[in-house]
């Protein structure tokens, strides 16, 4: 079987000749540079031949060219942090201006995407990131949005209006440049930061919104719910194949979700403490349980989100190994 193939069979629960697998991390500081970061991508997928590429822009280039200002700081997952954000007070989410994504930093992203596509050819699925409205939103005002979420929920959902607007043009100029899908991200959709009532209204919403409005053009989508505790239940019913959440570090496991879920799990290893420090057996290990955890139906071998940057060749390697060799 091909990449296609076994991500195809794998949404579907049929049976495939080996276990799916992918990795996906950060490159900091090249990320900033369109060229760099396709060649990034071209030389990570090479080395490793995953059978789906999540591509790895900024987790923070959605608000960047609306005025924030970011930096990376050394992050062991190579994530940049907001250094000033762009809101302050609740009138200011009236005033954001609809953005052309095919300039500036969005455009960027698009741009170093389809670089990569061309000379991957279709081989493998590849999604562009997308972050849903309200964890943008968050990123642009920091943590006073939950604030004017509860106390001014008008002007918020004025500036969750635009956001969606400027994340479906950018989705948009994704799919032209050469995705096959989107990998979702919402770092919202967890108990610890809002109820239940509070994300359908300000999360759930605009994601659908986002999904609607590609219905029946994207070949593979995949749903990451950042963070602990995440609102499973109330997002399994998303229109995507894959859910991937932290699943070594917080319910549901792998094998309590597989039955919640109507595609495929994307998880089994602990991305940070146990893949970057973590022996190769230990890694193996891991690798072995997701497979027993789900019967090796409807699982792609993954982390719960983007790896370390310091993870060692053979702990990748480890991974890919071990799954492969399960069919």
């Amino acid at each position: 079987m091909h990449h296609w193939q076994r991500i195809e069979a794998v949404i579907a629960g049929t049976a495939t000749d080996r276990q799916p697998v992918a990795l996906w991390r950060h490159f900091p500081v090249d990320d900033q540079d369109p060229g760099k970061l396709a060649a990034h991508t071209l030389a990570y997928q090479r080395a490793w031949d995953f059978d789906l590429v999540k591509f790895m822009p900024s987790g923070t280039y959605g608000i960047e060219d609306w005025g924030a200002t970011t930096a990376y700081e050394g992050a062991e997952n190579g994530a940049r942090v907001v250094k000033q954000v762009r809101l302050h007070k609740p009138e200011d989410w009236n005033r954001l201006p609809k953005l052309d994504v095919r300039k500036g930093v969005y455009g960027a992203q698009n741009a170093a995407l389809a670089a990569a596509a061309k000379e991957l050819k279709g081989s493998a699925p590849i999604l562009q990131t997308v972050f849903s409205p309200l964890t943008t939103a968050r990123k642009l005002a920091g943590e006073p949005t939950l604030q004017h979420l509860r106390e001014h929920p008008e002007a918020l959902e004025a500036g969750l209006k635009i956001i969606t607007e400027v994340t479906i043009a950018f989705g948009e100029e994704a799919l032209k440049a050469g995705a096959h899908g989107f990998f979702f991200a919402t770092q919202l959709a967890s108990t610890d930061v809002l109820t239940p009532v509070e994300y359908e209204r300000f999360g759930k919403r605009w994601d659908l919104e986002f999904f609607a409005a590609f219905k029946g053009r994207t070949r593979v989508d995949m749903l990451h719910l950042h963070g602990m505790n995440p609102m499973f239940d109330a997002l399994a019913g998303y229109p995507v194949g894959l859910v991937n959440w932290h699943d070594r570090l917080t319910a549901p496991t792998l094998k309590a979700a597989a039955g919640r879920f109507k595609g495929a799990v994307v998880g089994g290893v602990e991305e940070l403490g146990l893949l970057v420090k973590g022996s190769e057996a230990e890694v193996r290990a891991q690798v072995r349980d997701a497979i027993a955890q789900t019967g090796g139906r409807r699982l792609l071998v993954g982390p719960g989100c983007v790896a370390g940057i310091a993870a060692p060749e053979q702990n990748i390697r480890a991974v890919i190994e071990e799954a492969r060799k399960t069919p």
